[in-house]
């Protein structure tokens, strides 16, 4: 399948790269890219890492860098590029895909006012916003070239526009990415923006949320929609993902789910 955003010589950077959604992008991307691009993968679990470059086509270079993503800093994101360009430059490529795709949910036992410590908002909001706000920043002032072309996809909820209780902190995470991504539009008019909703996925985070989520009905929901068969599985919605690239009926910055599609 042919889709513009990963023709030619593709620079592909994704967070939260070694497992669920992250993963499948991964592998379903670097099966697409042509010979001589690039992708530097970016989570936690090193192992976890290397395996998911092991299902990526030898034709695409990858490179895995193990690093705590709330914990780094834009000097740590310009060493992250830098070592995965080793023995190429900047202009070799002809586009720059950066999938934000990291995030953590946050305790969905408690509602918005047990949550009192401000070290955990900032935590929160530190892997949830700010740093995808200065990855953003810091892959665009690098690939700074009119010439190579750029796409932005931010992995997104469906929260973000049917809040559930509980959900505050993801939630309003979430809200601020999206809001952030489309003023980051406006600013950057040549730079294709996604909002990208995946749906209920079978993933860990799916998981935590059957288990540990507080609204009793919202919980029974999503435990029935398991049972049933209903989750949608990595593949699914990164295969959608693909189709919405490949449609290109958005306008930038347009947040888009699973379902808007389908």
């Amino acid at each position: 399948m042919s889709i513009e955003a990963l023709s030619g010589k593709v620079f592909l950077l994704l967070t939260g790269a070694s497992r669920g959604i992250g993963r499948q992008i991964a592998i379903t991307f670097g099966s697409m890219l042509e010979e001589g691009s690039r992708m530097l993968l970016l989570a936690r679990n090193k192992d976890a890492l290397q395996e998911v470059a092991k299902s990526i086509p030898s034709k695409v270079k990858v490179c895995t860098i193990s690093a705590d993503l709330s914990k780094s800093t834009d000097i740590n994101f310009k060493e992250f590029i830098s070592e995965s360009l080793r023995g190429t430059t900047l202009n070799a490529f002809d586009r720059v895909v950066l999938v934000h795709n990291v995030g953590f949910i946050g305790d969905v036992s408690q509602t918005l006012n047990d949550i009192l410590d401000l070290n955990v908002w900032r935590e929160f909001y530190d892997l949830n916003f700010f740093v995808p706000a200065v990855l953003n920043a810091v892959v665009m002032n690098t690939f700074n070239s009119k010439a190579i072309k750029k796409t932005i996809i931010n992995i997104t909820s469906p929260v973000v526009i049917h809040p559930r209780a509980y959900y505050g902190q993801y939630a309003s995470a979430k809200a601020a990415r999206d809001m952030y991504f489309k003023v980051f539009a406006l600013e950057n008019p040549d730079v294709d923006v996604l909002s990208y909703s995946p749906g209920p996925v079978d993933t860990d985070m799916f998981t935590t949320v059957c288990e540990k989520l507080a609204d009793l009905k919202t919980k029974k929901m999503f435990n029935e929609m398991k049972e049933k068969g209903l989750v949608l599985t990595t593949e699914q919605t990164v295969n959608c993902l693909v189709q919405v690239l490949k449609e290109h009926k958005y306008n930038s910055a347009d947040h888009v789910g699973y379902y808007d599609d389908m």
